[in-house]
């Protein structure tokens, strides 16, 4: 009966069909136009960056910034993520992508959230452009910043390939994290 229950719950979560919580009350999660991309990313960066300085300093520096504004996550036994966002170079969008993820264990509850990858080294920028779909956790090093590093973060102490920025949570959730989750290139409609 809970593997029923706990597929069923998946099914919802990929989905996108709602289930009771406000981190999933804006109905199915479709495939977002170029368009709609693009503003939820800059709405993201501009709430970001007037909530993290450190952030902030760090754009200067990064040779791109993948961000997801919407990612959505819901589990209960069996756990999925999902959400889709764009590779920013400068203030120019250069390419678009989906992130998902799936997890097991012990897990519970519903959540929202956006993260933002800085893309620091050209190796980072080429690998991400070359693979075809990247698992993060794999590949280039990723490093999390949470308010105790971003007070201390400079841009002299920068040694990581990609800095990950999760920002803009709501819902309630035991745990969240990025690492497992795939990124893959899309090309979204106008």
């Amino acid at each position: 009966m809970m593997k029923r229950l706990a597929m069923a719950m998946l099914v919802q979560i990929i989905a996108g069909v709602p289930f009771g919580s406000g981190a999933f009350a804006q109905g199915p999660l479709r495939a977002p136009s170029a368009s709609e991309i693009d503003g939820k990313v800059t709405a993201s960066l501009n709430e970001l960056y007037s909530q993290n300085e450190a952030a902030r300093a760090l754009a200067t520096k990064a040779k791109a910034i993948l961000v997801f504004p919407d990612i959505r996550k819901g589990a209960f036994i069996v756990g999925a993520q999902y959400g889709y966002g764009a590779l920013r170079k400068g203030s120019r969008t250069s390419a678009y992508y989906r992130t998902s993820a799936a997890s097991y264990g012990f897990q519970g509850g519903v959540k929202k959230f956006a993260y933002a990858l800085y893309f620091m080294t050209d190796s980072s920028l080429d690998y991400l452009d070359k693979s075809g779909g990247w698992a993060i956790g794999t590949g280039p090093s990723v490093v999390v910043v949470d308010q105790g590093m971003a007070r201390s973060l400079t841009t002299t102490s920068l040694r990581s390939d990609v800095y990950a920025f999760v920002f803009g949570q709501s819902g309630l959730m035991g745990g969240m994290g990025i690492e497992g989750s795939k990124v893959t290139r899309i090309t979204p409609g106008a």
